[in-house]
């Protein structure tokens, strides 16, 4: 009777944790514009860690890998100021 409560508890934990980072995504993944996939490049996300296309076709050279553009880089948060930065004025 316990071990089927602790089964369903332990099931329930399980999906709880795979729910909530599943639409998680690693802030590298939002900061560069290109990414590498292929089958040693993990996920169908791949690396995002390349500022230029250039500088990704020369790590998938010679690899099952190719470039594509990050479906998650926002190029206008780069042109924003840094708002943490800016002082603020006392009323």
């Amino acid at each position: 009777m316990q071990s089927a409560f602790w089964r369903r508890a332990f099931w329930a934990l399980a999906v709880c944790c795979a729910a909530l980072t599943s639409g998680v995504l690693p802030v590298a993944a939002q900061e560069f514009p290109f990414c590498i996939k292929g089958c040693d490049f993990g996920s169908g996300r791949g690396d995002c860690s390349f500022s230029s296309y250039a500088q990704c076709q020369a790590t998938a050279r010679g690899l099952t890998a190719y470039c594509d553009a990050n479906p998650y880089y926002n190029a206008r948060a780069e042109l924003q100021p840094n708002r943490s930065r800016m002082s603020r004025r006392r009323l």
